[in-house]
Order: structure tokens, then C-alpha cells, then sequence
């Protein structure tokens, strides 16, 4: 982009990140306006300015802790605004202290009361499900009604690029709003007709396949209406989307701003943090804590006017690792929401593909060796995880060590979401980051001789990364310089990692259902004992289980969890899943606590199995179990279900924990949410950023879905089919509804612990020749090569 072109949202919000003060300057020039518009609809004349300069500062207080908006700015700013109108009012009157205001999540779209059903329209959802910067040329082009060379500017693009971008984001929006309806079981005879609709709108049908669609529209009301929709997305844009995101008022709004002058600049900013400053004492308490500091931070930084970063303390950049020969392993945080485009990058010619492990040295100096990893896979539009190893094999330390990180196109490093513990950097080994571009540059201490490090950092993957190469590293130390390559990319498929660390580290996970077959029909108890006949949730209407003892809960199980002597919680996740289309909290009893906790979902996947719509459900929940008693029986109950014929309800903790006694190894959790059967009768998942060639792994399946007496279900890690070591241990029935901690049948839930030899192309295979089955997690350890 020539030095003239202005920059784009997306890059002014990553210059601040960078400590670029008067970038933020530009962003309140461009949408000052805007926020005005909006607040002249929701408070006194008096109080626009306070609220504008209130909301501006909330969103340079998130990003400046690596949260915040990541090129949508506009819509964020608006819902910014809208919450802090709603949390005023509330502190005004009361009804809430000034310290649960920092609970709400600013990004996510604020609904009035009034407005609780729009949410729940499908082109709403459609257009929630869509990537930022797709929102954003929408929220511009077809909401706001600007015009393109208005809008380009905002995106980094000629206003023909801005058409571009709009017509390729209506397309997605219509295709997102089609699966809308698909997700919800339509009539036998409309499915075809939905899948050709896009096409239709478009002149792309055939004229056989068009005169189909007319004469099914003709006589299905619901499919007229649909195609009506597709018809005028950008109707339905400004009456579903517009009142989404800037509330009830929405028509007031865009009339102002059609009559706005852009202005403000950053002198504006200073006397609207000046006036806030002044503001009533019921202003000042919502801006409790950190806030305060941000706004006279900000006013300093925008007291800069050139566009050189600010020297100040390195922000924190998303890097998790263990020390690998000393010391406990960190967790990876758990990753933020996606964005899904990013433009196409040229990877500098500089950084030839060179085949990972390269060493670099001399003989009686320190010699270096690395190696660049994706973790299990880098997914489109999934988080992940790029691993960096590095080793000293020389006689004599190195010297400060230095790595640039170069990621593949479309993957990006995603930013701490809050700075705690284990967002800290320089904890990790020693190891301290901070983004360089679109890539990382992390600098350590040196590495002494016979030493190794390890790094982990977050990333994700934009919708329509482009597959190819993977990510790169360059270290340089002193003289020394050693570079390696993965030689894996971005791929359509796989199952990307949710956490990884090395160290004396081990895997293990329990389960159990919620759901059984009724206790006083006849088979029943000889079915929940394992005994043959009618072991499958296919062949009862299944009941809620409640095994408690406890008049609070309606459903509810419990697993025995028993760890290594000695051990420590690296990190723990809770997944559940569940016969129904939404998902929900779940609530957690830890061994000797006599109450639950409420556990909320940080992360959902929907999928269709032949049964109807299932879910798969994830929380971090380290903190929980490192403060519990950790052995003993952990209990869960009370998660969104479904009772009857071929439901399944169930859920499985899932652990990495320090043991003394294990060698070095390498662990790692993949979230594969992957449907086996049918016409995918045989999933490979690779298993990349792990140590190949006869290293013994421990393997960790969380399965839901499975059927006991449907045979054919084989896992493989490349060795031949493995046997579980619970249930019927039977190489060619895996699945067969037994959990690890659960002495009886787990209906429709499966929590296996397999063994293997990792080969030179690690991979783990999951196969099944009648059963139809969701694959959820796979968590690994395997020892890794000195």
C-alpha cells in the first residue's frame, strides 16, 4: 500500500496495539460522528460529549490490553455506547454496583428488552456469523447507506475494492442465511429447493433447476418468504441488523448521521477526555479502577503528533509454554473470537522454505537447533496453536536469543484477552513477544549449553486463509542465525489444538452421561451393568440420570478422578455435549464440596448427526480444578438435554498434569467437533508439532454417540487398530459407551484411553463402518526424543 493511501481501521487498531498514540487519534476523527449520532437519541444534549469520550476510552482501554475490535470499529463503537447509556442509567439509579460493569463484554451485541426477539431472526444470526470485515463493509455500504469511496478509506481499499468486498460479503450473507434455515430441519421437499436459492438470486441456476424453484415457491408460503429475504438482504440489514447493533432508535440515528459533519480530531479527544474528567462523581465511579488511568494516559499519547510508535512496555502478546527443563508449564489462554479475512500476503523472500530441524554453529560453541510446528492444524476459521522449539546442542551458552515468527496468510496472533498470570509475559521460560506486523518477534535470555525452550502462541485462522506454506522462524543469536519452516499450513480440515506444553507432562480425562434408560423397564438394569443385550441409547427413551442424592439437581453424574502422585494442573478443560440445538451452562461439583459451580461455555460447536442437531461444549475450567480437591469423584449436572429415543447427554473433564515420573514429553488437546459415518466413514487428524518416529503416546478420545452393539469403530494412531483400555476393550468396538471413571454403561458417551508408537507422519484415524458418531477431543502426551 503506497504511502499516500490512508490506512484502514483493521491497521489503525493494530498501530495502537503497538503503541502508535496518534492512530488512535485518526480512528476518533473518522467515527466520532457516528458515536455522536447515536448518543443525541439516547441522552441529554449535555451528556453526548461525556458518553462519546467515555466509550472511546473504554475501547482504547480493551485494546491496549489486547482485546477490543479487530477492523469492524464502527458497529463495536456503536454497541460501546449503547452499554455504557444502559450502564450509566443503572449506576444512576442504583440498580447495579460500579464493579460488575467491567463483566460486560463491550463486543458482544447489546440487545434492549424491546428488541430480544430481533436477535433471534435468522438475518441476524446470519449476519453475526459472518466475518468482521464483511460486517463492516455491510454495517457501511448497506446499513449507513455511504457510499464507496466513503467507505474505502475505513477498509484500506479503492472504492471499487469496496464494491467488491460488499458484493462478495451480500453473497456470504445469503449463504450464511440459507444454512440458517438448513440448521433448522426444514420439510423433505424444501431442502432441495433451499440449497439452489442462493444460485437462484443470482441467475445462476439453469433454466430446468429455476422453473423447480419457481413452482416450489409458488405453493410453500415458508420458501416465498425465504426467497423474499434473499431477494432484499439489504432490507432486511436495515430493519433486523440496524436496531441490532444500535438499538430501537436506529432510524433517528442514521438520519443524524447523514447530516454529520466528520470532525473532532484528537484535539476533540483531548476536550472530551477533559470534560469527562470534569464529569459528575457517578461518571467517575463507572470508570473505576483501570479506566481512569487509561483516559489520562490517553491524553498523554495524543499529545504526540507524529506517527512513530511511543516507547513504552512491550504489550502482552498470546505465548504459552512450559520451562522445559525446569519449572511448571504454563497454559496457552484460551483463544478469542475469529476474525475471518485477512488480504493476501507475499512471505519475504528472505525466509526460503528450509526443512525444520536446521542447527547453526561451530564445534566448542553453542550450537542451535529449531524447529516450527502447527499444533495438531491450523483450520480455517478455527483458533490455533504454532509451537516453537529451540535446543542448544553446543559446548558453550548462547548469546540473547531473538526469533521472528513469521505466520502463513490469514493467520494472524491473537492478543491476550485480559492480562492475569497467565497472560503475563516473561513468565514463559523467559521468553517475552510482542506482534511485529501480522507476525511475532519474541527475545529471550541466552540458552545455556545441553538447554532447550519451547514457545507456544495463539493464532487464528481467517475463513478464506489460502493453504500452502506453513509458518516460519528466523533466530538470530549474536552471530549465530538458524531458520526452519513448518512444512504444513493452513489447512480446510483437521483438528486444531486447544492447549499444548512439554515438560514431565501426562494426559488423562473422565466422563460420564446424564441420560439412562428407565430403571423399571425390563432389560434396564442388565443393560447399565454391561450385560448383553440392548446396550445402546438408540433402543431406550433415554431419562434423565441423577445419581447425587441432592434435591437442587435434576440430572446429574459423578466420575472418580485419580492423578499421579505428586502432579500439578497444567490445565483443564470441561467439555459436554448433547441431542439438542443449544447449547448452555453446565454445573460442576468438585470432590468434597457440597455445592455446585455454574460453568459457562467459552466455546460451542453445532453439528447434525442422523439423530437431529448435537452440540459440543468447551470451558477452561484450570483454575477451578488446580483450587479442588483434584482426586476423588467430580460431579456435573443440569445441562441443556433432550430426553427420548437416540439422545445422548454427557461429559467428560479432560487434564494435563505434571508427573514426576514421566520422561520429557510433549502434550497437546485437539478439539475436533468432527462427525465419523456415513459418507465419512474414515477421518484422519494429523498430529502435527509432535515428536515422530517410535515414541510411545497416551491418548485421550472423548467420543459422544456411540453405540456398544454397532461394531466396526476402530482408532488408530498408524500402528494398526488399538484397544481401549476400559470397557470391552475390543480393538473393533471402541465406542461402546464406557467413560473412564464411570463403573457403569455410559449411554452415548465414550471417554477411551488408548496407547501407541507414534510413526514419522503422526496422525490419529478414526474409523466406522455403521455407526454414525461425533469425535470431540483428542488429548495427547507423548515422549519426546533428546
Amino acid at each position: 500500500m503506497g504511502g499516500g493511501t490512508p490506512q484502514s481501521d483493521a491497521e489503525l487498531l493494530q498501530a495502537v496495539r503497538e503503541g502508535n498514540a496518534a492512530a488512535y487519534g485518526q480512528l476518533y476523527e473518522r467515527h466520532a460522528a457516528a458515536a455522536r449520532a447515536l448518543a443525541r437519541q439516547l441522552v441529554r444534549r449535555s451528556e453526548v460529549e461525556d458518553v462519546v469520550a467515555e466509550s472511546f476510552t473504554k475501547i482504547l482501554d480493551l485494546v491496549g490490553r489486547g482485546g477490543g475490535p479487530e477492523s469492524g470499529f464502527r458497529t463495536y463503537l456503536l454497541t460501546v455506547v449503547r452499554r455504557t447509556v444502559y450502564d450509566r442509567s443503572r449506576i444512576e439509579s442504583r440498580q447495579v454496583a460500579t464493579g460488575e460493569i467491567e463483566e460486560y463484554d463491550p463486543g458482544v451485541p447489546f440487545v434492549d428488552p424491546a428488541l430480544v426477539e430481533l436477535e433471534k431472526s435468522l438475518i441476524a444470526k446470519a449476519f453475526l456469523s459472518l466475518p468482521e470485515r464483511w460486517r463492516a463493509v455491510l454495517w457501511h455500504t448497506e446499513v449507513e447507506r455511504c457510499k464507496p469511496a466513503q467507505v474505502a478509506p475505513l477498509l484500506g481499499l479503492s472504492p471499487n475494492g469496496v464494491a467488491a468486498l460488499a458484493y462478495r460479503a451480500r453473497e456470504g450473507l445469503r449463504q450464511a442465511y440459507l444454512q440458517m434455515h438448513l440448521g433448522s430441519p426444514p420439510k423433505h421437499d424444501c431442502r432441495p429447493v433451499l440449497g439452489k436459492m442462493g444460485a437462484y438470486v443470482r441467475d445462476g441456476l439453469t433454466r430446468r433447476d429455476a422453473k423447480v424453484v419457481d413452482e416450489h415457491v409458488g405453493a410453500c408460503e415458508e420458501c416465498n418468504g425465504v426467497l423474499l429475504e434473499l431477494t432484499d438482504v439489504n432490507r432486511g440489514l436495515r430493519v433486523m441488523v440496524g436496531p441490532l447493533v444500535a438499538g430501537p432508535i436506529f432510524g433517528g440515528y442514521a438520519t443524524t448521521l447523514a447530516k454529520s459533519a466528520a470532525g473532532g480530531g484528537a484535539g476533540g479527544l483531548l476536550r472530551a477526555f477533559r470534560r469527562l474528567w470534569r464529569g459528575p462523581r457517578q461518571q467517575l465511579a463507572a470508570m473505576a479502577g483501570s479506566m481512569a488511568v487509561t483516559v489520562a494516559v490517553a491524553a498523554g499519547l495524543l499529545l504526540v503528533t507524529d506517527e512513530k510508535p511511543i516507547a513504552r512496555p512491550t504489550a502482552a502478546v498470546p505465548v504459552a509454554g512450559p520451562p522445559p527443563f525446569a519449572g511448571e508449564p504454563m497454559p496457552v489462554p484460551v483463544p478469542v473470537p475469529l476474525q475471518s479475512e485477512e488480504p493476501t500476503r507475499v512471505r519475504p523472500p528472505a525466509r526460503s522454505p528450509v526443512k525444520s530441524p536446521v542447527t547453526s554453529g561451530e564445534p566448542g560453541k553453542a550450537r542451535l537447533r529449531a524447529t516450527v510446528e502447527a499444533l495438531g492444524s491450523l483450520v480455517r476459521a478455527r483458533p490455533g496453536i504454532v509451537g516453537l522449539r529451540l535446543r542448544n546442542y553446543g559446548e558453550a551458552p548462547s548469546e540473547e536469543l531473538t526469533a521472528l515468527v513469521d505466520l502463513p496468510s490469514g493467520v494472524t496472533l491473537v492478543p491476550p484477552a485480559r492480562r492475569d498470570d497467565r497472560d503475563t509475559v516473561g513468565t514463559v521460560d523467559g521468553w517475552a513477544c510482542r506482534p511485529s506486523g501480522r507476525d511475532a518477534r519474541c527475545a529471550r535470555a541466552p540458552l545455556a549449553a545441553g538447554q532447550g525452550t519451547a514457545l507456544f502462541l495463539r493464532v487464528r485462522v481467517a475463513a478464506e486463509a489460502p493453504e500452502g506454506a506453513g509458518p516460519a522462524v528466523r533466530i538470530d543469536s549474536g552471530p549465530l542465525h538458524v531458520t526452519a519452516q513448518a512444512e504444513d499450513g493452513v489447512r480446510t480440515t483437521g483438528a486444531p489444538a486447544r492447549f499444548a506444553t512439554d515438560g514431565k507432562v501426562a494426559v488423562r480425562a473422565i466422563g460420564n452421561s446424564l441420560l439412562t434408560c428407565p430403571e423399571t423397564a425390563d432389560g434396564c438394569a442388565e443393560a447399565r451393568k454391561r450385560r448383553r443385550g440392548q446396550r445402546d441409547n438408540d433402543l431406550w427413551p433415554m431419562t434423565a440420570l441423577d445419581q447425587d442424592g441432592s434435591s437442587g439437581t435434576g440430572a446429574s453424574s459423578g466420575a472418580a478422578l485419580s492423578l499421579p502422585k505428586g502432579s500439578k494442573v497444567v490445565w483443564a478443560g470441561l467439555y459436554w455435549s448433547a441431542s439438542a440445538t443449544t447449547a448452555g451452562p453446565i454445573k460442576v461439583r468438585p470432590p468434597g464440596r457440597r455445592q455446585y459451580t455454574l460453568v459457562k461455555p467459552d466455546d460451542v460447536a453445532l453439528r447434525e448427526l442422523p439423530s437431529g442437531a448435537v452440540y459440543q461444549a468447551y470451558a477452561d475450567v484450570s483454575e477451578l480444578v488446580s483450587a479442588s480437591n483434584r482426586n476423588g469423584t467430580w460431579w456435573a449436572a443440569d445441562m441443556p438435554m433432550e430426553e427420548g429415543v437416540s439422545r445422548h447427554a454427557g461429559w467428560s473433564l479432560v487434564l494435563i498434569v505434571t508427573d514426576p515420573a514421566e520422561p520429557y514429553s510433549q502434550a497437546m488437546v485437539l478439539d475436533a467437533a468432527t462427525v465419523v459415518g456415513g459418507s465419512a466413514g474414515r477421518v484422519r487428524i494429523p498430529l502435527g508439532g509432535l515428536s515422530p518416529a517410535a515414541s510411545p503416546a497416551r491418548v485421550e478420545l472423548v467420543t459422544w454417540e456411540g453405540d456398544a452393539d454397532l461394531k466396526g469403530d476402530k482408532v488408530s494412531l498408524g500402528s494398526g487398530a488399538l484397544a481401549p483400555e476400559g470397557g470391552d476393550r475390543d480393538s473393533s468396538n471402541v465406542f461402546d459407551e464406557s467413560s473412564t471413571g464411570a463403573a457403569e454403561m455410559t449411554f452415548g458417551v465414550d471417554v477411551d484411553t488408548v496407547g501407541a508408537e507414534l510413526g514419522v507422519d503422526p496422525g490419529l484415524t478414526i474409523a466406522t463402518d455403521k455407526d454414525v458418531v461425533l469425535f470431540g477431543v483428542a488429548a495427547l502426551s507423548v515422549r519426546a526424543r533428546s
